[in-house]
């Protein structure tokens, strides 16, 4: 019983990152925006948000500072591609060699040192509750954040005359502004939450995943985030499911390798990659559902009265 109970915190705890990037992505993508620097700014939120709790003490500051750092990218983005009408995709590859090359200059002087962990939830009572208590009732805040945001965006795009709004303009932007909507005004703003998910995400690699910086500690999760919102046909609650999954393979390569299996280490450490290349490639095989379910202006730059 133990021993479960390590394996599923341990999925918990690499899931998180991944759900909380691929939620931000999902919601940009369902506005007809793709944003393929999620890793830049994951790689941005995560030294920002170490480097600030370091400083501070404080390792709440450091997720608030993640959070604003993820979205100073996210504006710089959608300034090129909402505003300037740049191609998405070559902006999208721009901001994460941006972030990529920013975050290892800013962070330089941190590598190695320990970094500050935010507490775990405590409930008198419910969280000593054998195997279910430290599962559910005793994790960081980022876990509970990753949960609520996944019912929270669920809910907007299906349950709100705003979501609505937002999936019609992904689907049809030229459509929704002749109707009056203000489609570069929603993009922004998805766009922006999207960006405050990747820093989060950022933040929970450095302050909870593993509490310190290194260069390049992201290691392609943004990729796989990406992957995860094709993976779940841009459902919710699909990504949740997907994340976990992802989550999985990633923990069971390293038990692999800790009892010894006789495959190579590099082998066992590209599984992660592998998998996503693989699930990928048996979606694109259902050429009807993956149609039915994509925005229809995915990638498609928006300029009003063109």
């Amino acid at each position: 019983m133990e021993l479960t109970l390590a394996i599923l915190l341990t999925i918990i705890t690499a899931a998180t990152p991944l759900l909380l990037a691929a939620t931000g992505e999902l919601v940009v993508e369902r506005s007809g925006v793709l944003n393929l620097g999620v890793e830049g700014m994951m790689i941005m939120g995560a030294v920002g948000g170490f480097v600030m709790a370091y400083l501070t003490g404080n390792p709440l500051l450091g997720i608030a500072f993640a959070v604003l750092l993820g979205m100073a990218m996210a504006l710089l983005f959608g300034f090129l591609v909402l505003t300037f009408a740049t191609n998405q995709y070559a902006t999208g590859l721009a901001l994460t060699i941006l972030g990529l090359g920013l975050a290892a200059l800013i962070g330089e002087g941190f590598v190695g040192r320990a970094g500050i962990r935010p507490p775990n939830l405590y409930i008198p009572g419910i969280s000593d509750i054998p195997f279910i208590g430290p599962l559910l009732f005793g994790r960081d805040v980022l876990f509970y954040i990753s949960i609520t945001l996944v019912a929270g965006v669920m809910w907007f795009l299906f349950r709100t005359r705003q979501g609505l709004t937002l999936r019609a303009i992904g689907d049809n932007h030229h459509s929704a502004h002749a109707l009056g909507i203000k489609v570069i005004r929603y993009r922004y703003l998805a766009v922006l939450f999207g960006g405050a998910c990747a820093g989060l995400a950022g933040a929970h690699l450095s302050l909870v995943y593993t509490p310190q910086w290194s260069e390049n500690m992201t290691a392609g999760r943004g990729w796989i985030a990406l992957a995860l919102v094709v993976f779940a046909s841009w459902r919710p609650l699909r990504v949740l499911a997907g994340a976990y999954l992802f989550g999985a393979v990633s923990i069971g390569q390293l038990h692999a390798q800790a009892i010894g299996i006789a495959i190579p280490s590099q082998a066992l450490s590209a599984l992660p990659y592998v998998a996503t290349i693989i699930v990928l490639v048996i979606i694109s095989q259902n050429r009807r559902l993956t149609m039915i379910n994509t925005p229809a202006s995915l990638g498609k730059s928006f300029v009003p009265d063109r």
